[in-house]
């Protein structure tokens, strides 16, 4: 069985928090002995759009990276940005926190006073930064610094300009800043993936009395995609002279790579996308190259998610220099794609790695995002030699601790078990899209209002069918009802739309 029941702890509060977070001699002493914990999460990057899964990928550094750890084959999100961070930060599915949770909002997500995966590490003596994307609340009153993070520096909306930094117009265009402070200018000129890669390193290369929890969340490969090299004042254009190739497409260095992948692409909207997918693998190999120049990489749990599945389709003119594009990402060997909770949707690259500490190889047993915070949560507390002093949040949570099988030898993993449980997902404010799976089966429904009946589902064998082409509710209406009765648990703990 290859599932797992919910994690429930005590609450403490977020005031008797801090009082916790100040470093004793003892602190400081055991942080040389504490992992650190670094979390990249790129945007709308489809299992497909990663080379170690797409040989028509080029993104050197994320496969040697992944290569160096645990791949885990079936690693899910939720089906859209906002409710992934959601998961990411509080171990909870998004739909326990009503419906700005629950798709891509300005709105704030999450009730101020939220215990989250920053309110931990912070409580176990950790620094706490936040690089890039927040999107879980797109004003200072509800950004990073007010759910844990001591250090942010980024967007608080969701997609902005990658040169611009600026998202659409209203009253969310003005989101880049720094510790809730919005910066004058948005720091225009530079495309995101470098500025986000930049901050990055500079905490990364300053000193480090305490560990830290370093999360770091780009932009790259949402729309609009953007990909000017030197030629920082014109926007990506297609060559009127060749409809095929990007204006001056040949001295954009991203555009290019030794191995000639990019350039084998003949259609040139996936080829935009290729590119950013190698801007992105290049600064997220520029952040560990820091990090082991710091000599902190045998000391640094790392992990890598896709915040959802692939755009695909976009009509552009959303965002400052939007670009409409058609079919852009690599094609998935899956059904559905963003904002689906069909595989395509919510099956992402994922991956661990902590040398010394989590061998290299395949995890095949189905996890999720909202395992990553009881995980770090139980790694921390493991590794505390003040335990006894501190008292860290618990969460009432969705996740499990991933460690029996992230701390396995590689031999051991085959045997190794997680605790029986759903991985659940809803969709839209007014949700209309639902999934749950169990084991190797998995219910969908499409459609307004919460499922009160088992035959409104369809019923898959993951197992048999990765790519949800068979209905088999007809044929095995006891293993559809068993499914409905665990939905409908799950659903009578979500909050109320």
């Amino acid at each position: 069985m290859r599932c797992m029941v919910s994690l429930r702890l005590p609450t403490l509060t977020l005031a008797a928090l801090a009082m916790l977070a100040a470093p004793t001699a003892t602190t400081r002493a055991a942080a040389q002995r504490r992992p650190n914990v670094l979390i990249f999460v790129s945007d709308d990057q489809g299992w497909a759009d990663i080379g170690y899964h797409n040989p028509a990928v080029y993104s050197p550094r994320l496969d040697a990276l992944a290569a160096e750890g645990a791949r885990f084959t079936q690693h899910y999100v939720m089906p859209q940005c906002t409710p992934t961070r959601v998961a990411i930060l509080t171990g909870r599915y998004p739909s326990r926190f009503g419906p700005a949770a629950r798709e891509a909002s300005n709105d704030p997500a999450l009730p101020l006073g939220t215990p989250t995966l920053a309110d931990v590490a912070t409580a176990r003596g950790y620094d706490t930064h936040l690089v890039g994307k927040w999107h879980l609340g797109s004003t200072p009153a509800n950004g990073p610094n007010r759910y844990g993070f001591a250090h942010s520096y980024g967007s608080l909306a969701g997609a902005v300009g990658m040169y611009d930094h600026h998202y659409r117009k209203g009253k969310f265009a003005d989101s880049w800043q720094r510790d809730g402070a919005l910066i004058d200018g948005a720091e225009n000129g530079r495309h995101t993936t470098d500025l986000i890669a930049d901050e990055a390193i500079r905490v990364l290369r300053q000193p480090h009395e305490r560990p830290f929890l370093l999360y770091v969340a780009f932009h790259a490969v949402h729309t609009p995609l953007d990909e000017r090299g030197r030629h920082v004042d014109r926007p990506t254009q297609l060559d009127p002279d060749d409809p095929t190739r990007w204006l001056d497409e040949d001295d954009i260095e991203w555009f290019h790579d030794p191995d000639g992948v990019i350039q084998r692409e003949r259609d040139p909207e996936k080829r935009l996308l290729l590119a950013a997918v190698h801007h992105l693998d290049h600064a997220i190999g520029r952040v560990v190259d820091a990090l082991r120049a710091a000599k902190l990489a045998d000391d640094t749990l790392i992990l890598f998610t896709s915040d959802n599945g692939p755009q695909v389709d976009w009509p552009g003119n959303a965002y400052p220099d939007d670009l409409k594009l058609t079919d852009f990402n690599q094609s998935l060997p899956m059904r559905g794609k963003k904002v689906d909770v069909y595989e395509g949707g919510i099956h992402v690259p994922g991956f661990a790695v902590w040398p010394g500490h989590i061998a290299p190889g395949a995890i095949d047993t189905p996890v999720h995002v909202v395992d990553w915070l009881p995980t770090i949560a139980a790694l921390l507390a493991r590794a505390d030699a003040d335990a006894a002093e501190r008292t860290a949040p618990a969460i009432d949570g969705d996740g499990v601790d991933l460690g029996p099988l992230l701390f396995a030898t590689a031999e051991a993993r085959a045997a190794a078990s997680l605790p029986d449980r759903d991985l659940y997902w809803t969709w839209s404010r007014v949700t209309n899209r639902w999934a749950l799976r169990h084991d190797d089966w998995k219910i969908v429904r499409y459609g307004k209002g919460a499922p009160e009946h088992a035959e409104q589902w369809q019923l898959f064998d993951l197992a048999a069918d990765p790519r949800e082409a068979e209905d088999l509710g007809a044929q095995h209406p006891a293993i559809r009802q068993r499914l409905h009765e665990r939905f409908l648990r799950q659903h009578a703990r979500d909050a109320d739309d």
